[in-house]
């Protein structure tokens, strides 16, 4: 039994070091390809660092979660 604790805390442990880092421009590309698909216009995406998100929402995490892109509406049109 203490075998199998011992395997499985192992495992919590190395899973987060071993989890690929995403890439922060391919991210922001796949959620701009979503947002144009669904016909969002005049918003802005950028990649910040953790915690400088300021008043604009995360969509998503990259480089292991050292940075964040984020979406703030109404801001400069997106590239068509």
């Amino acid at each position: 039994m203490k075998t199998v604790a011992w395997a499985l805390l192992a495992v919590a442990v190395c899973s987060p070091a071993l989890a690929a880092k995403k890439n922060c421009d391919e991210l922001k590309a796949a959620v701009e390809t979503k947002m144009q698909g669904k016909g969002v216009k005049h918003y802005e995406l950028n990649v910040v660092d953790t915690g400088q998100e300021g008043d604009a929402k995360v969509v998503g995490s990259c480089e292991g979660g050292t940075k964040k892109v984020v979406y703030k509406r109404g801001a400069a049109p997106a590239k068509e």
